[in-house]
């Protein structure tokens, strides 16, 4: 009996992973509504699950990483000025702050999972082979990282144990910098220690006012220099970071039944016109309208 190569292996599990997911509980409904399921929260990632006829999102941009399998259907969105297409089985790749939209390329409709990862939780792989973030092709098919992908999002209504969760994120990233051919950090000292301490100061200070004095004072670093290794590190500026992990929280609040008032609120926002803007901006709907395609979750 021939014996398969362990890259060969690899690819036929993840094939038959990804065959097992496509049968998931959106798939198996027989409601066609559009709808968006949202994971228990996870260390700071974000999993979802959706679906959606015609277009689901308009134009908006994360400061995460943005990865995912198309389920079923096809998946179109427009990224860096032209029109893209994933077919069932492939993978999403967008990098963080990058402008795109989404929806469905066909009246059958879309289905698909999405993980949305920190890049800072890929700064010791990038470290480890110095490099920068790997910036990759936004449609991409590789059995491997789909497989890998859909094992981090998991089960939508359970967590994953956290060493399996870092080893999970590590391999993802060792997959990206593969398929980005990444080139080398620019000369210079990268202020990882910094970076980090500030994402910190930021994620435990969401509920109010955090200006850039505050933020010298606990990495070392002036203003401006923290803003290019921000932007060299994690792809985003230290203020769009707090806003981003604002939205996190609020969006956790209204999936679980939370009114928007009282989201924004216990996110930090001024006040829910305020968490309205920046909703939109970030997340392509309102917030009335996430909390209609979530809703029932807290049920």
């Amino acid at each position: 009996m021939q014996v398969l190569s362990r890259e060969k292996a690899a690819d036929h599990s993840a094939a038959n992973a990804i065959a097992g997911a496509l049968e998931g509980p959106l798939e198996r409904s027989c409601e066609q509504k559009d709808r968006i399921v949202v994971a228990p929260e996870l260390a700071g990632i974000e999993r979802i699950e959706a679906r959606f006829r015609g277009k689901g999102f308009e134009p908006h941009r994360h400061d995460t990483y943005a990865l995912g399998v198309t389920m079923a259907g096809i998946q179109t969105f427009r990224y860096r000025g032209a029109a893209r297409f994933s077919l069932p089985g492939n993978v999403i790749a967008l990098h963080p702050d990058e402008l795109h939209d989404g929806g469905a390329g066909t009246d059958a409709g879309l289905t698909y999972r999405m993980i949305y990862i920190p890049p800072e939780r890929f700064l010791p792989a990038t470290a480890e082979r110095g490099r920068t973030l790997p910036f990759v092709a936004p449609v991409i098919e590789d059995p491997r990282l789909a497989g890998l992908l859909l094992e981090a999002i998991g089960s939508m209504d359970e967590t994953i144990e956290p060493l399996k969760l870092d080893e999970t994120m590590a391999e993802i990233a060792a997959a990206l910098i593969d398929h980005a051919g990444a080139p080398k950090a620019r000369p210079g000292r990268l202020a990882r220690p910094e970076v980090l301490r500030a994402c910190d100061f930021l994620r435990e200070n969401l509920s109010r006012q955090v200006g850039s004095a505050e933020l010298e004072a606990v990495t070392g670093l002036d203003r401006f220099a923290l803003a290019r290794q921000f932007r060299q590190l994690l792809g985003t500026s230290p203020h769009r970071y707090l806003v981003m992990r604002r939205l996190e929280r609020a969006k956790a609040l209204i999936a679980a039944g939370d009114s928007i008032a009282e989201a924004a609120f216990a996110s930090g926002f001024a006040d829910q016109a305020h968490l309205n803007r920046h909703f939109k901006k970030a997340l392509g709907m309102t917030p009335g309208r996430f909390a209609a395609l979530a809703g029932g979750q807290a049920a």
